[in-house]
């Protein structure tokens, strides 16, 4: 591509000074020689004016008195009447150019110059108009290779770009040329390389999420498949096996709500649902992994709620919480429900050292984990909740108090539990152990 830019620019260039050089040489050599032609015949002009006022004045007409009226290179012949031939100069050989006028005594003058001395001329100008050539083509051929290159270069690099975007490298260059139509090519390819950057990161996340999001009620399904294995009571079997059919269900929920999520984060399906049908799903799913540890999970507070939400990702916040507190807690897990203002609560907590200073505003972080984990649980527990409109929070962090917000279908709700409080409903919390 170089090449052709400079052969071009190289090709209009010589195009135009061959016309315009020829011409400007033909106008040149004409000008000089009929510049030549009137100064001859001014020189004899003048020759015959300065005769024939000597012959007025009665002065004598010499070849010495007339030597300073014509060049040096030129050759004269002044004739006056009674007198022999005046010549001035050297006679040129060859072709040249003459002029002859003559006076009102008779008296005539012929001047000579030759045509070497213009061809001379001519030569000059033409080595000059040549000279300026030869600087316009020099010229030419350094802006043909500064412009190849300014165009040839971006080219090369928005290759590059594109090359780069096919290996998997989709970070945009921000880079741009001064050329309009090679900046918006490289706009374009920027904006593809960060469309590019956001799928492969929808699609990390998604295989992070799916990872994470399936564990739990694949460990959940195995816990009661473990169960059947090691009953022979046909009664224990068939109430497992209703158990892990339900598991099922709901590993399948997860599935499509993480293919559903991944299309579309905020495409909940918020439906109202009894807050208490979850808990109690969840505590009979935890029980027997606590239960293994030597450790109880138990529910308190108000009862009879209804939420809006998607039960399966409540589900799904719940059981992290849980497992989080199975994991990194100790001691009893509390899920305690309350009401504040047009808002459910479900408070976890447990007896642990909860959730380190240093982490307290950066636990819902992707990858932010204190207890060598993934990090992914409670950032993904977040996106659950928020999806359908509601939020998780971090309330306490030792003893650690999580605490699902969820919006209220109803208002009324009733104490059940010797654990409950006395408070009015909107006030009702833990205790802080």
């Amino acid at each position: 591509m170089r090449r052709r830019l400079i052969n071009s620019t190289l090709a209009v260039v010589l195009v135009v000074i061959a016309v315009f050089g020829i011409s400007l040489v033909i106008v040149e050599s004409r000008t000089i020689e009929s510049s030549a032609r009137e100064s001859v015949q001014s020189d004899a002009v003048q020759l015959v004016g300065v005769v024939e006022n000597r012959i007025a004045a009665g002065e004598k007409v010499s070849a010495r008195a007339l030597a300073r009226q014509i060049d040096h290179d030129r050759y004269a012949v002044i004739t006056v009447p009674g007198q022999a031939p005046i010549h001035l100069g050297t006679r040129p050989a060859g072709q040249v150019i003459s002029a002859t006028r003559t006076g009102a005594h008779g008296e005539s003058a012929m001047v000579l110059e030759s045509r070497t001395v213009v061809s001379q001329q001519i030569g000059r100008t033409l080595l000059v108009i040549l000279a300026v050539a030869l600087l316009a083509i020099a010229a030419a051929v350094v802006l043909a290779v500064q412009q190849a290159r300014r165009l040839a270069a971006p080219l090369i690099d928005l290759a590059g770009t594109a090359e780069r975007l096919g290996s998997g490298d989709p970070r945009p260059r921000h880079r741009r040329y001064g050329v309009p139509e090679l900046d918006r090519v490289a706009d374009v390819l920027d904006s593809s390389a960060e469309r590019i950057a956001k799928m492969l990161t929808a699609e990390r996340r998604l295989a992070a999420d799916a990872s994470h999001q399936l564990r739990t009620p694949l460990t959940a399904l195995s816990m009661r498949l473990e169960e059947i294995i090691a009953t022979d009571d046909h009664d224990t079997v068939e109430e497992e096996a209703t158990i892990a059919l339900s598991q099922v269900e709901r590993l399948t929920d997860v599935v499509e709500r993480l293919l559903t999520n991944s299309r579309d984060a905020r495409s909940g399906s918020a439906v109202a649902f009894d807050l208490d049908e979850v808990i109690k799903q969840q505590l009979e799913e935890w029980r027997p992994a606590y239960r293994g540890e030597g450790r109880g999970i138990s529910r308190s507070g108000t009862r009879g709620l209804r939420a809006v939400g998607t039960p399966g990702a409540v589900a799904q916040v719940l059981a992290t919480l849980i497992e989080n507190s199975l994991m990194h807690g100790a001691g009893s897990v509390v899920i305690h429900t309350r009401v504040t203002g047009n808002q459910a609560v479900a408070e976890v907590t447990d007896e642990g050292q909860g959730v380190p200073p240093d982490l307290g505003s950066r636990v819902f972080e992707r990858t932010v984990s204190g207890r060598n984990s993934t990090g992914l649980g409670l950032a993904v527990a977040r996106d659950l909740a928020e999806a359908d409109g509601g939020r998780l929070e971090l309330l306490q962090q030792r003893p650690p108090v999580f605490a699902l917000f969820l919006a209220r279908e109803g208002l009324q709700g009733r104490e059940n539990g010797p654990d409950a409080p006395k408070g009015g409903p909107g006030e009702d919390r833990p205790p802080v152990r």
